[in-house]
């Protein structure tokens, strides 16, 4: 990265080169330009400067029109919600509301105003807070006890035996580990009391009776005011206990009824399961959460699946994993080693005692055959054979002794039980990761149409009836069973900007789409040197070169100046030699080329194609310096014109290009963007799969690196400790012998990236942030802002430009579908709702700044809008500046001429971060090497550095 070897001169002089720029602009933003290099913000840590939240802050000046239009567009409002909304920010003036961590995120401006309003219903279905007193008693289980089943069932046997004498009849809820809690007081202080429960032994299958000691003890008081006050808007922080104890009330009997995951619950009773595939099968369940909005408490309620290990007799189960008959042939190693890996802990009951189900957790298997086990049936060491055994004993006769047995238990004292006499325990959830072709069969269950969901969402919150709940009643909360209706708005599609050289020079997309039809790329880049490395066995290299000439006149088509020949003559290799093809075509072609360098590498990959993408990618990007486009066999053979124009889109952006840009962009009319220089940054962690222990994770950045255009963006990626969700590598510093403290960073690098493209300082910038929970708002916020101010701060004194954080979240519940399904007009081909639809009302926090917008059109199943959170804003966005900035950016993705789902800067940066994965080596889990540097305390291998050439560019898309 960029470090401080700037120091030596200014980062941002007043340059001619700047001033040229400034006088190239409309005349009414020249002041704006001036004015706003005086811009200075307070130098205060962040942590104290938030606690006053924009006190210290002094806003940019605007022209004066621009200040009227913004005055106008809060003058009296003619929505009596912005009425309301103005009415308590009055009365908070006088005695504002003040956030327990010392920071207040940003309060709603206002409401929206622009867009066609239209109805849309979402699945949230109101709920009425009891009015009842909420008391918390602390729990403590002896012996403890770590699964929260067993747990359950101890409480659940203690109600059983004391709800009509020592509770007082009360019904308490219990949050599986240390807190229960009733709706008033228990006729005691503190209590023990004794439950036993018949446990089943898993080494053994047997079943005894355990007794536990549970002592009972008053804690607190719930209360509920503070909730009531937090969704009037008159106090800042969620009142999370409160929303605990009503979450929990909710969801006792549902623990009861059904199997529990996180916050869903899933049972084969709610649709009929069905099969993935190697021993899986799908089961349909529920997400249910309680939150906070503007219309007060809300249950919301969304459809779920997941993958559950297929409830078959074991023999049956090993056919399917293996994908063969298993009755005949022994198991080769490979087979033994595949099995055991896929049963090992999984719970199976025997079959062959007719009523007597025993169950046992398997640990193993045996590493002989059945029918060459023995084992000592007495003190004396007496051998007995175990298909004698289960003969004599049971009176049943092994046919599959070829199989191994499974070793249940300790493998001090193993248990063998033949796979025939053993099937496997229904509602057991597979946790580890599934391969393509059970990814593919789960979406297929999970994809429904708008309808077919909404309609199953109304039948769950049916057959839960939370209307007669026993614990709802109890603590007396009511629940409707309508879905909310929300007023929303569809914000209009921009005008898209082509070159003057198409027939058509600007596009006004339809629906969420357009095409290539006519027009050419505003920006094309310039292609003379490429080759092309076919790694497909069954592409004929005639055939490879065909293609080639395709793509080459589709980029040509495109507005490209694209060379039809390459370089050297197509080059064909074995995938396992992808390096020392690699560097065969790139010295080739440099050598040939005679001191100019190779552009573009076409490379040809089978459709499976394993670890060879990747390797090419990470070679390609990180020593090579080459930007590369990898096409798969499918397409080479079936040449479709849709594939090559989406591919030569990738390939413009690759190489430097723009594919189009906003209308309103280079027409200098994008309110908070076209009038002052501004970056606007994305960013996105992905953290290793479920199962890595030990892996990173993979931090990207994006940055705009073009003014007033924000088309382009360049990326850096990093790695940093394992789901660590804070970005560490934003902002560093670090010791050098020569030359002192050293600063660096992300941030810093992609500032003195888009001064360097634009000759311009960025006077605001807008920061998209991706992937992060609500329970991470705070500390993200803190963290991240305060390194994007001295990121800043140490390219030039008193240099903090005002920062807009936004965090964008498409991992939520919320669904919303057209009022009326046989109104066409109202929905887009799949039914969904329409591109554009934006909603921050009634469904939305009680007084913080989000929405959820729905950007693009869907195309099969039910769409998930997007919700935006803006977390901070000191360039004062109005709801609609930052709604119409936010949905027009949607329709300037790179890949494709469709608007997307997420803002493309934080969409580029998931990219990117992906992209990174591949750059690990695949050591990196195992045993850290020397080469490491510490982030946070734990030591993190970097990833190899991006080349110059590759991170200037869109390498990513």
């Amino acid at each position: 990265m960029l470090d401080a070897v700037e120091r030596e001169r200014p980062f941002f002089l007043h340059s001619p080169s700047l001033f040229a720029a400034v006088a190239t602009m409309p005349t009414r933003q020249v002041s704006s330009q001036l004015k706003a290099e005086k811009h200075i913000l307070s130098k205060k840590p962040v942590q104290s400067s938030m606690k006053q939240h924009k006190a210290d802050v002094v806003p940019p000046k605007e022209p004066k029109s621009a200040y009227r239009r913004r005055r106008r567009g809060r003058g009296k409002p003619t929505d009596p919600r912005q009425a309301k909304l103005d009415q308590e920010a009055a009365n908070e003036s006088v005695s504002p509301p003040v956030s327990s961590k010392g920071i207040a995120f940003c309060r709603r401006p206002g409401f929206g105003q622009e867009g066609t309003r239209c109805i849309v219903k979402a699945n949230h279905f109101l709920t009425e807070l009891p009015d009842k007193d909420l008391t918390q008693y602390d729990v403590i289980i002896t012996p403890e006890v770590s699964s929260r089943s067993t747990n359950r069932a101890i409480i659940a046997e203690m109600v059983r035996l004391y709800r009509e004498t020592e509770l007082g009849m009360r019904l308490p809820a219990y949050d599986g580990r240390k807190s229960l809690y009733t709706a008033g007081s228990l006729p005691f202080h503190s209590k023990e009391f004794a439950v036993n429960l018949v446990e089943d032994d898993e080494g053994t299958g047997l079943s005894r009776v355990k007794e536990y000691r549970v002592s009972i003890k008053f804690a607190a008081r719930a209360d509920l005011h503070h909730l009531r006050q937090f969704i009037a808007g008159r106090q800042t922080d969620a009142p999370r206990e409160a929303l605990q104890v009503l979450d929990i009330v909710l969801r006792e009997l549902s623990n009861q009824r059904y199997i529990s995951v996180g916050r869903c619950f899933y049972s084969p009773d709610i649709r009929k399961p069905q099969r993935l595939g190697d021993g899986l099968q799908s089961w349909c369940g529920f997400y249910q959460s309680i939150r906070p909005t503007q219309m007060g408490l809300s249950l919301n309620i969304d459809m779920s699946s997941t993958a559950f290990i297929d409830p078959l007799p074991v023999i049956e189960f090993l056919a399917q994993i293996l994908g063969k008959d298993v009755s005949s042939r022994p198991l080769s190693d490979a087979d033994r080693i595949k099995i055991k890996k896929a049963l090992r802990g999984v719970k199976v009951e025997v079959t062959h005692r007719g009523n007597v189900r025993r169950k046992y957790r398997v640990s193993g298997l045996t590493s002989q055959p059945t029918r060459e086990l023995i084992f000592p049936v007495d003190d004396q060491m007496t051998m007995k054979s175990v298909v004698e055994y289960f003969k004599e004993m049971y009176g049943f006769t092994i046919q599959y002794a070829h199989l191994p047995c499974l070793q249940v238990g300790n493998q001090k004292k193993a248990n063998y039980l033949p796979m025939e006499a053993c099937k496997i325990v229904e509602g057991q959830r597979y946790t580890k990761r599934l391969n393509e072709k059970q990814i593919t069969s789960l979406l297929k269950v999970t994809c429904q149409r708008p309808r077919e969901q909404e309609m199953d969402i109304l039948q769950t919150v049916r057959q839960n009836a939370y209307g007669n709940d026993p614990y709802a009643k109890e603590f007396g909360i009511n629940i409707s069973d309508k879905l909310t209706s929300v007023e929303a708005r569809v914000l209009p599609a921009p005008w898209l900007k082509y070159h003057e050289t198409g027939k058509e020079k600007e596009c006004l997309p339809q629906v969420g789409q357009w095409n290539m039809m006519n027009k050419k790329v505003i920006n094309g880049c310039k292609v003379s040197h490429w080759a092309c490395i076919n790694f497909s066995r069954s592409v004929q290299e005639n055939t490879a070169h065909s293609f080639c000439q395709e793509l080459a006149q589709m980029c040509q088509v495109s507005g490209m100046e694209f060379n039809r020949e390459p370089v050297i003559p197509i080059h064909s290799a074995r995938p396992e030699q992808v390096e020392k093809a690699l560097r065969h075509v790139y010295n080739a072609a440099t050598n040939k080329l005679k001191g100019k360098e190779l552009e573009l590498l076409v490379a040809i990959l089978p459709d499976n194609n394993g670890s060879l993408y990747g390797d090419l990618k990470r070679i390609c990007e990180t020593d090579l310096g080459l930007i590369s486009q990898c096409c798969l066999t499918k397409h080479v053979f079936k040449i479709s014109k849709q594939y090559l124009a989406n591919v030569s889109l990738k390939i413009n952006v690759k190489m430097g290009g723009r594919n189009t840009v906003l209308l309103d962009a280079i027409s200098w009319r994008i309110p908070l963007v076209s009038d002052i220089p501004t970056i606007i940054f994305g960013a996105d962690v992905t953290h290793p799969e479920t199962g890595e222990d030990s892996s990173p994770s993979i931090a990207a950045v994006v940055a705009s690196q073009d003014w007033p255009e924000v088309t382009k963006y360049a990326g850096l990626v990093c790695a940093q400790a394992h789901r660590q969700e804070l970005i560490q590598d934003l902002y560093k510093t670090w010791h050098d012998p020569q030359r002192g403290i050293v600063t660096g960073g992300m941030i810093r690098e992609l500032l003195i990236s888009f001064r360097k493209a634009t000759g311009q300082k960025p006077l605001r910038i807008i920061f998209y942030r991706d992937g992060v929970s609500e329970g991470q708002f705070y500390q993200v916020l803190l963290y991240e802002l305060d390194a994007i101010r001295k990121a800043c701060a140490s390219l030039e004194p008193n240099y903090q430009p005002p920062v807009t954080f936004v965090v964008v979240q498409k991992r939520h519940h919320t669904r919303l579908f057209t009022n009326n399904h046989k109104d066409r007009s109202s929905t887009d081909k799949s039914g969904n709702i329409l591109p554009g639809t934006v909603v921050d009302s009634k469904i939305c926090h009680p007084a913080e700044f989000d929405f959820y917008l729905c950007s693009h059109a869907g195309i099969q199943g039910t769409s998930r809008p997007a919700h935006y959170h803006v977390l901070w804003d000191e360039n004062n966005f109005s709801a609609d500046e930052m709604q119409t900035l936010t949905n027009n950016l949607c329709y300037t993705y790179a890949r494709c001429t469709r608007s997307v789902s997420i803002v493309p800067p934080a969409y580029y940066a998931h990219l990117a971060a992906f992209r990174a994965r591949f750059y690990m080596d695949p050591e990196v889990a195992e045993s850290p090497p020397q080469s490491m540097h510490q982030t946070n305390g734990s030591s993190v291998k970097p990833l190899p550095a991006l080349k110059d050439k590759v991170k200037r560019v869109m390498f990513y898309c």
